[in-house]
């Protein structure tokens, strides 16, 4: 299976229109954003669990990047309610589940080899940053030297122009942001390839946006089992 697959160039999605599709375990379902695989898949998808739902333990052989946005999603080791990010890098393992349910954002297969980097953020965690124009607040959730996550509060009717050395890759949290002639609602995501700047407009009740610098694929990205 190969979705927006084609890294150079951009992708706006306002993952609202999109139909849910089922995956192995019951009660969970996703909508993809990006896919190269099969099952097993280099990916990166929306992920809805309904209320008692779960998903079987598994390790993570590729790494998991997720981004909690409604709800509270659970594991053996704690509760990670709305705005909560973590990594989970390849070696680790979990048991995930929803009691009342949740919507997440997760990345599979996109850690570069020997990033062993394991972190959680519960929200209101994370070093707070010095805003750029147009930014009420900025927490740095993770980085290295390949990549920068934040998370940003845009200001209302804001608009904003972000460099982009290495490549964007973006979700909307809270309200509304317009960009390019796309308007994107909670759960809207976008992705930029190195050398085209984000230029974006918030709405007038202002967003909140997860931000990641990074290149869309690493040259040093694990390989995808045979």
């Amino acid at each position: 299976m190969r979705i927006n697959d084609d890294l150079t160039k951009p992708v706006l999605l306002d993952p609202s229109s999109m139909e849910w599709l089922p995956s192995p375990a019951v009660g969970v379902d996703r909508r993809m954003l990006y896919r190269e695989g099969g099952e097993v898949a280099r990916a990166t998808s929306i992920v809805r669990y309904a209320p008692g739902s779960a998903f079987p333990a598994h390790a993570h052989r590729g790494g998991e990047e997720i981004l909690v946005l409604d709800g509270t999603f659970q594991d053996e080791h704690g509760d990670y309610p709305a705005g909560s990010y973590f990594r989970n890098p390849p070696g680790t393992h979990h048991s995930p589940a929803a009691t009342n349910g949740c919507v997440i954002f997760v990345r599979l297969w996109q850690f570069r080899k020997g990033d062993h980097a394991q972190i959680v953020r519960q929200p209101g965690e994370g070093e707070l940053l010095k805003p750029r124009d147009g930014v009420s607040a900025a927490r740095l959730l993770f980085e290295n030297h390949a990549e920068r996550v934040v998370l940003e509060t845009w200001t209302p009717g804001a608009v904003l122009t972000i460099p982009n050395d290495r490549g964007i890759e973006f979700v909307i949290l809270s309200g509304m942001v317009k960009v390019q002639d796309k308007l994107l609602t909670p759960q809207g995501w976008g992705r930029l390839p190195a050398g085209q700047q984000l230029t974006a407009k918030a709405g007038p009740e202002g967003a909140q946006v997860w931000l990641k610098d990074a290149p869309l694929q690493h040259a040093d990205i694990l390989p995808m089992p045979a």
